[in-house]
């Protein structure tokens, strides 16, 4: 089992005071001495090339100074985000900061300087500095999805106060992987961790009137879809146990479920005071990208107070 501080967090940070509630979401996770490496990073922005291009010499001087203030302003946000994470408790010998200028996109650039530190994951408010009402829905957080294939997400939405974990199970190998992540990441913590499965309603497959003409089918239908998902649910805490998470601290919760996967999710989520929600990017449905689908999108869009963790 590898130590401690093999685990590398890679945190996009821009200033904004979302970017600051990801910090304080990282000091909740892993108390008062955690034990991580951490790589803050922030992209620069830059200036449209073709103004740089046409500029005269006076202008390209005026130009060389907004690039000096960019780069006082980014050390500065740096610096801030990294004494909020010393005062938490982390180690600063541990903690790294990096700026960038932009080059092929901010949500590129953090996926490829994550990519490059071999980080374990990456954490992003779900708001930045540009105000959006969700930050999902804008352009960063869309492409912090589509290219960081190396590593899972972890997007936090406002403050989160509660350091149970729910982890969403289907039967699929990329919900093994979620589990994995999550058994890695969570490992040394006492965070509570519930590996959670709702079956499918038979609404899902037929009318609601076929139901009706035969009921005995729903509940013919419910008890194999418990036999379904019982191995994966054993295999899943199996691997939480090996990656040293006591039993103490595991729950299997299985229900039956809605015709909406994501509702019966986000109701589990709200209504047990879960902080955390960790979801495969592509489930038994063997969409391409999960993460587009409209499981993790509607988990996205109504997740306040949350943090979700997207494994590919």
């Amino acid at each position: 089992m590898p130590s401690d501080l093999a685990k590398m967090i890679a945190i996009g940070v821009d200033g904004s005071e979302d970017a600051l509630k990801a910090l304080d979401y990282l000091g909740l996770m892993y108390g008062v001495k955690p034990s991580l490496e951490i790589v803050l990073l922030h992209v620069l922005p830059t200036l449209p090339q073709i103004l740089v291009a046409d500029a005269n010499r006076q202008t390209k001087l005026r130009l060389l100074n907004v690039e000096k203030e960019s780069i006082q302003m980014g050390e500065e946000i740096l610096k801030k985000a990294k004494g909020i994470l010393v005062k938490k408790g982390f180690n600063e010998d541990h903690i790294i900061a990096v700026h960038r200028k932009k080059k092929m996109g901010v949500a590129r650039d953090i996926c490829n300087l994550a990519a490059d530190r071999r980080a374990d994951s990456v954490l992003i408010g779900a708001k930045g500095r540009s105000r959006l009402k969700t930050f999902f829905s804008g352009e960063v957080a869309n492409r912090m999805l589509e290219y960081c294939s190396v590593c899972p997400v972890w997007i936090v939405e406002g403050s989160v106060k509660s350091r149970k974990v729910l982890i969403a199970m289907d039967r699929s190998e990329n919900a093994l992987r979620a589990v994995e992540h999550a058994g890695y990441m969570l490992s040394g913590t006492d965070c509570q961790v519930t590996l959670f499965h709702s079956k499918r309603h038979l609404r899902r497959f037929v009318p609601q009137e076929i139901i009706e003409a035969a009921p005995e089918l729903e509940e013919l239908w419910a008890n194999k879809a418990a036999e379904q998902i019982a191995p994966y649910m054993k295999k899943a805490k199996e691997m939480l146990l090996d990656a040293s998470i006591p039993e103490s601290q595991l729950k299997t919760r299985v229900v039956d479920g809605t015709r909406d996967a994501a509702s019966d999710i986000l109701k589990e989520a709200k209504s047990n005071d879960y902080g955390t929600v960790v979801l495969g990017r592509q489930g038994h449905s063997g969409v391409k990208e999960f993460f587009m689908g409209s499981v993790t999108r509607k988990v996205l869009q109504d997740c306040a107070g949350m943090a979700v963790w997207l494994v590919h």
